[in-house]
């Protein structure tokens, strides 16, 4: 019974990730570029109509893809790598980013709620270009945790001190920027965060494998 559901939080897992992560580059890469050059009527049509249906998708994926993640945790507690701590870590952030940031400042860009769209656009955009920059690195190392996991178990004692505390440190230095700092230019461009993404993704690598 315990391999039955491990296997089908797995598949939820997957599925609800796929959904997440999908949607997060639809919004970054696609609905963003095209709102940049729409006329007024296509873009009130795509926020008043596209937008708060994509959006609940979006926050509702994210927070299952979250729930599954956690019971996973349990069924694999003597296998903790590094890899999942470092993984799982940008995931969390990426989902209370999605709740905390994106979706309360998206509410005011799209009219469902009151407030200054010139002051919320740019927070949702920071914490969206955020989890587009932590996602490459976050599917890298829930793989893998799996496949070819470095960096140590935790319950063995083999985990790395020094790699685990510079891989959170990177990330948390990341995640701070997306509540208190700006929108980088490496960020801004969807290239530039697809590149930045496979940059985070070989650093934290080389952190774990390396450190």
């Amino acid at each position: 019974m315990e391999d039955l559901l491990n296997f089908l939080f797995r598949w939820g897992h997957i599925l609800f990730g796929i959904t997440w992560i999908g949607l997060l580059y639809y919004f970054n890469f696609v609905q963003t570029e095209y709102v940049k050059e729409a006329d007024d009527a296509a873009k009130k049509d795509v926020m008043s109509k596209l937008a708060p249906n994509a959006l609940w998708w979006f926050r509702w994926a994210a927070f299952f893809t979250f729930l599954t993640g956690l019971v996973l945790l349990h069924f694999i507690t003597i296998r903790i790598t590094l890899d999942i701590i470092l993984g799982a870590t940008m995931g969390t952030f990426m989902m209370l980013n999605v709740w905390g940031i994106i979706w309360p400042n998206q509410k005011v860009v799209i009219g469902i709620k009151e407030g200054d769209a010139a002051i919320s656009g740019p927070k949702a955009a920071l914490a969206s270009r955020t989890n587009t920059l932590f996602s490459v690195a976050m599917l890298y190392f829930m793989v893998s945790s799996a496949h070819y996991p470095h960096g140590g178990f935790l319950m063995q004692g083999t985990m790395s001190g020094t790699a685990f505390i510079a891989g959170l440190g990177l990330i948390l230095a990341i995640e701070a920027n997306a509540i208190w700092g700006k929108m980088w230019s490496f960020m801004a461009s969807v290239r530039g965060v697809i590149a930045s993404s496979f940059v985070l993704t070989i650093v934290l690598s080389s952190i774990a494998y390396y450190l």
